[in-house]
């Protein structure tokens, strides 16, 4: 398994449940192959440019480790929900 990070942007407007639930739904994902080893809620931050007119975002920071299969499906998965502005998977040095 590798080492994971994974930035989850929330569009401002989502109401709490529903981020909660989307980030359940993800964490779910990694959490079926691999280990997630911190989540890191950064909260509303201001965007360096806008996003579909948007200026801010609520940010979520997941550290975790996986196979690569379950990263493919965790990004698949992040694309498509509404709550997810975007999301971008790195993986850490050994």
């Amino acid at each position: 398994m590798n080492k994971y990070e994974v930035v989850v942007m929330f569009y401002p407007e989502v109401e709490e449940e529903a981020r909660n639930s989307a980030l359940e739904r993800l964490k779910g994902i990694i959490e079926k192959e691999g280990t997630i080893s911190n989540i890191d809620e950064w909260g509303m931050r201001k965007l360096a440019y806008e996003i579909e007119y948007k200026n801010e975002a609520y940010y979520v920071l997941i550290t975790f480790e996986a196979k690569p299969a379950a990263v493919k499906e965790f990004d698949r998965v992040a694309k498509i929900m509404e709550p997810v502005m975007r999301s971008m998977i790195v993986r850490l040095d050994k």
